[in-house]
């Protein structure tokens, strides 16, 4: 057994995520890449589409900083 598959059959346990990881799958959730990021992991995302979800998630942070 190789570490991705341990690393994937670990259920996601919101309460021990950090608030940047929340708002990570916050984006992939308003993105419509939540289901396949829980059934398949991050790895399974295309490069375009985890460069999408980090700039969204930079921009965020860019605002909640400014608040």
């Amino acid at each position: 057994m190789d570490n991705m598959a341990v690393k994937k059959d670990k259920p996601i346990r919101l309460e021990e995520l950090t608030k940047e990881e929340l708002v990570k799958y916050e984006i992939a959730e308003e993105l419509g890449l939540l289901d396949r990021v829980l059934n398949d992991g991050w790895r399974s995302l295309s490069s375009k589409e985890t460069g999408r979800i980090g700039g969204l998630l930079a921009r965020r942070k860019r605002e909640l900083e400014k608040k």
